[in-house]
């Protein structure tokens, strides 16, 4: 995608592959700031406090985060230490331990004196192979899009509501929830984007806004609460979110408040769409909110607001990151290779070629 008319991605490698660059998501939309990251404790660190996020992105940067460890010590005790530090920095996004675990058992598979070139070329890989991954949910989901216009019986556009960012921001290109809106308005389909502020961190009012401003997508910024009245008064067509896990039966875990988006679209009967890599995918759980971990964050960010205390000294809270969505108000998940429809057990295991019981 492009800043100001100028091609990036998210994270990059700098020209002498001893270094990875990234957008600093947390000085947008402000400014906008390259960080250059050195070592395993930069990659981290920037998971950790969310100078990259997004699932996609997360696993990228866990990957190049493993590549700067073997770097400064390609040797086993190092290599394990890595996985485990990074593994620890997010405990809900699924890609990011999928990375880490694919990363480890091919650098475990050769002697360490390979491991460095290895694991360069690896995280690049993984880059690449998510750039593709997002192309096509944006193709797969293109075809929803315009069915939906099609169906419109008035020439305005078709309004989307969208929560958090699950933009090209959240990924190394295209995003995902976004990558078919990205293509809707390049085909000239006439699109509106609802977009969520997405309290606490405001990643919607933020991060989506920057990116849909910089495309030209036309959207307005709404208060968290406001999605039900839209849609009760008939401003949304089509709600389109990310994830962050996703079980292998449907349940979706996305940023807190998807829930209560899904809730409001089935009252008014409007789809709500789920759009995913299969790297997103657990495989190995069935239902998510009782196997789904819910991370928990720094009550600051609830309690402040650009650093100034905002709630009273004292306060109790409780800050959760995700909440899940069960399969059942989900219409359809937009994937790589086509769209899942319920029961998703057996139409994912079928686009995957996975055991629907395993």
């Amino acid at each position: 995608m492009k800043v100001n008319g100028t091609p990036y991605r998210s994270i990059w490698p700098d020209e002498q592959g001893a270094a990875v660059n990234i957008i600093d998501q947390t000085a947008l939309p402000h400014a906008f700031e390259v960080r250059r990251l050195e070592t395993l404790e930069d990659a981290a660190e920037a998971i950790e406090v969310m100078r990259v996020r997004g699932a996609p992105l997360i696993g990228a940067t866990a990957a190049y985060g493993l590549a700067l460890a073997m770097q400064d010590d390609p040797g086993d005790t190092q290599l394990k230490m890595a996985c485990s530090r990074l593994i620890a920095t997010r405990p809900t996004a699924v890609n990011l331990r999928w990375a880490v675990n694919r990363a480890r058992e091919s650098l475990l598979s050769i002697t360490p004196g390979e491991r460095v070139q290895r694991a360069w070329a690896l995280a690049g890989e993984i880059c690449d192979e998510d750039v593709a991954i997002n192309h096509a949910i944006g193709l797969h989901g293109l075809e929803i899009i315009r069915t939906a216009w099609q169906q419109k019986t008035h020439q305005q556009p078709l309004h989307i509501l969208t929560h958090c960012n699950a933009g090209w921001l959240a990924t190394v290109d295209w995003g995902t929830a976004l990558a078919p809106i990205y293509r809707a308005h390049d085909e000239g389909i006439p699109v509106h984007v609802w977009v969520d502020e997405t309290r606490p961190r405001n990643q919607g009012s933020q991060l989506t806004a920057w990116e849909l401003a910089q495309s030209g997508i036309p959207h307005t910024v709404i208060v968290d609460n406001a999605g039900g009245h839209l849609m009760q008064h008939g401003l949304v067509d089509i709600v389109i979110t990310g994830t962050d896990r996703t079980t292998r039966c449907g349940d979706v875990a996305n940023k807190i408040g998807t829930y209560l988006k899904a809730l409001a679209a089935r009252d008014n009967e409007i789809p709500f769409y789920i759009a995913l890599p299969s790297t997103t995918i657990d495989w190995n759980s069935r239902d998510g909110i009782r196997e789904i971990p819910i991370e928990e964050r720094d009550p600051r960010e609830v309690t402040e607001v650009f650093g100034t205390r905002v709630a009273p000294e004292g306060v109790g809270v409780k800050n959760y990151a995700f909440d899940v969505t069960p399969a059942s108000y989900v219409e359809a998940i937009i994937t790589e290779r086509g769209v899942a429809r319920p029961p998703f057990e057996i139409s994912l295991a079928m686009l995957f070629r996975k055991p629907a019981e395993s």
